[in-house]
């Protein structure tokens, strides 16, 4: 489905960056714990819920495509990470729990290449294979027992200038001293492990790009890029007290190794480069203002991407006469593109005619077979048309599609739909279940879990489904 954002998170996800920010949080708070200054925690934890996810199958697929090989070459097995697309303009990218792998729409739009991308990727492949989310937990856990021990050796510092009556020194400056200066010592030290971590990762990735014959010149240029907006900002900053490597060192320490690679000056294929334009123009189109898009891509350009994203801020800004002759417009240059046909199918669907819409979902279904969310969006569109024989037919793909997409509420909610129409409550409240669980709405999933048991057979694959639910537990924050 066409740039599907969700604002509030899936429940794996939710149950996830809460971790990943407590982690980042306690990396810095364990060793300040004395000084009582802690620092904010990372936007993904003061977001929270909030944080917004990006579901697109165009998007998700070229990203599947620039990961596999670079997984491949990590040693990480097919299928055993799963790439989140996070909807925040900043460049950034991050890993957790070593499963999952956070990109920001930022990063994709700014990236002018696919090699910049495949380089991120390529470096965050480094972090999990190395396992250096494990070795932090580690080193967080070592970090905190030398500032325990600063804590207890200054306390009783303390005490025993009081018990001398403060004679010597100033007792309440000498602990302090003492119980500040392990803190310190833990701080530099869990640093220190990081950026030796953050180099490891660089170098890691080299060598993945290296066996895959791509070049490691994106990596560079992502860096080069981070040192523009950086130069300003790092000459007074202590190069001990960052957890990575201050840009400059790191971009030096980066080229004596990429310049090696036989592969420096591989261009990205043509063919890659141009679904790399698209997605960048779909991503602009859909979370840029008019004046962005009209910037990048004025009336002048006629080139695909600039057509797509002019064809997507028009059905944005709901102008759906404007939009619609757009989008055929594309399909006419690119009739077997299966997001064209999607994008077709979502506009009228949007614009309230299910019916017209189904001849384009099919077909996009048709050039797409794999891709979930589209057939999720087919089947949406089956049950608007609130047509019995339509409906039956949502059932089966919606049933097929929610299960493969099943950590998303979209194809439980419509799936519940489709049941209520044709008069199955139980399946109905099962479904709801499903996706209020999905969403990380837990009471109210045990709600409809408990309803729908009421009314399923019992020990059914649905009835023991919906008894999980109620029984689950979230576990508590640590």
């Amino acid at each position: 489905m066409s740039v599907r954002i969700f604002n509030r998170l899936p429940s794996s996800i939710a149950r996830l960056l809460p971790d990943a920010a407590r982690t980042a949080r306690a990396a810095v708070t364990c060793v300040l714990a004395v000084a009582m200054a802690a620092p904010p925690a990372p936007a993904a934890a003061q977001a929270g819920r909030n944080v917004p996810i990006i579901r697109d199958a165009e998007i998700e697929a070229l990203l599947r495509d620039y990961a596999t090989p670079i997984f491949a070459a990590a040693g990480l097995s097919k299928g055993s990470i799963e790439i989140v697309i996070v909807g925040d303009r900043s460049f950034n990218a991050f890993v957790a729990n070593g499963r999952r792998m956070f990109i920001n729409t930022g990063a994709l739009v700014d990236a002018k290449t696919p090699n910049e991308i495949i380089g991120v990727i390529a470096h965050e492949s480094g972090h999990i294979a190395g396992g250096h989310l494990a070795r932090l937990r580690d080193q967080l856990a070592t970090a905190q027992i030398v500032a325990i021990a600063g804590m207890l050796l200054g306390a009783g510092a303390m005490a025993g200038a009081v018990r001398s009556g403060d004679r010597v020194g100033n007792a309440g400056v000498g602990a302090s001293g003492i119980m500040l200066g392990s803190t310190d010592m833990a701080m530099r030290s869990l640093l220190s492990y990081q950026r030796g971590e953050e180099q490891a990762a660089d170098r890691m990735a080299v060598n993945y790009l290296n066996a895959t014959h791509q070049s490691p010149k994106g990596l560079l240029t992502t860096f080069e890029r981070f040192n523009q907006d950086a130069m300003f900002k790092t000459q007074s900053i202590d190069p001990y007290l960052v957890s990575h490597p201050m840009p400059a060192e790191r971009i030096a320490n980066l080229a004596n190794v990429a310049k090696q690679s036989p592969y420096f000056e591989a261009k990205d294929s043509a063919s890659l480069q141009a679904r790399h334009d698209m997605m960048r123009a779909k991503l602009i189109g859909f979370s840029g203002s008019v004046g962005e898009v009209s910037r990048r891509y004025p009336l002048s350009d006629n080139s695909l991407p600039a057509r797509y994203a002019r064809a997507i801020a028009s059905y944005q800004a709901k102008r759906f006469v404007e939009a619609a002759g757009q989008v055929d417009g594309l399909i006419a240059q690119q009739p077997n593109n299966p997001y064209f046909w999607e994008l077709k199918g979502q506009i009228l669907l949007e614009f309230g005619q299910a019916q017209q819409a189904l001849p384009a979902l099919r077909k996009a279904v048709a050039l797409a077979p794999s891709a979930g969310l589209i057939r999720i969006l087919l089947g949406q569109a089956l049950v608007a048309t609130e047509r019995p024989a339509e409906v039956k037919e949502a059932v089966g793909i919606l049933s097929q599609a929610a299960q493969r997409e099943s950590d998303w509420p979209d194809g439980w909610r419509h799936l519940s739909r489709a049941y209520g129409i044709l008069g199955d409550i139980g399946m109905a409240e099962y479904a709801a279940a499903q996706s209020y669980f999905a969403a990380g709405d837990y009471k109210n999933a045990a709600t409809q879990a408990t309803r729908a048991m009421e009314k399923l057979p019992k020990g059914s694959p649905s009835y023991l489904r919906a008894e999980d639910i109620v029984n689950y537990r979230p576990r508590k924050p640590s």
